[in-house]
């Protein structure tokens, strides 16, 4: 084994090491991959939109009294053994998590907030790693940028579709939700 084969991490290894570090770490094929830096406008853009996001998806479970949780970038979702991402947002449907639970197994909804030190990394290699998991429904890929939202959805075939959407009603079906675009964003 050779050296560098040797400092990749699992993504149980990452998660014991990375707990409670702040900003936002993640693991990509064994490499520990960190937050980024960006310019202070971009940031409260990011995560005013990632706010919203989080409020406009349980919002929705709520008024679809559906059996479903959303969390905002607080657990891991694991794409392989030595992958772990943590998304901006998510929707989980199942029990419901313990209060200590590091990863969310099984996601229904996945959300990224789009920067431009990120978004070729969410549109590609995130794209691929969360349809990987069978029981992805929908990734939303968000750009507070132009106020719009990317809609990846998985139909009953197993294609995945594509729509940009920057107003309107958007659907997640399953597990049946509903909400405005312009709700992804918060106020004005």
């Amino acid at each position: 084994m050779t050296d560098a084969a040797q400092n990749l991490m699992t993504v149980d290894e990452f998660l014991v090491a990375y707990e409670g570090r702040e900003g936002k770490w993640e693991l990509d094929d064994g490499v520990v991959v960190g937050p980024a830096i960006g310019m202070a406008s971009e940031q409260v853009d990011h995560g005013r939109t990632k706010a919203a996001t989080w409020l406009a998806l349980r919002d929705a479970i709520r008024r679809a009294k559906a059996p479903c949780e959303a969390m905002i970038d607080s657990v891991a979702v694991r794409i392989s053994p030595r992958t772990a991402y943590i998304p901006d947002a998510l929707v989980y449907g199942g029990p419901r998590l313990p209060g200590d639970a590091r990863e969310a197994p099984d996601p229904l909804i996945v959300v990224e907030v789009v920067s431009p030190s990120t978004e070729r990394r969410d549109e590609r290699r995130k794209f691929v790693g969360y349809f990987s998991l069978p029981g992805v429904r929908h990734y939303l890929i968000v750009d507070p940028r132009d106020r719009s939202v990317f809609h990846h959805r998985r139909g009953e075939d197993g294609r995945i579709e594509a729509r940009l959407l920057e107003s309107g009603a958007l659907a997640l079906e399953p597990p049946g939700l509903e909400f405005n675009v312009e709700d992804l964003f918060g106020e004005a």
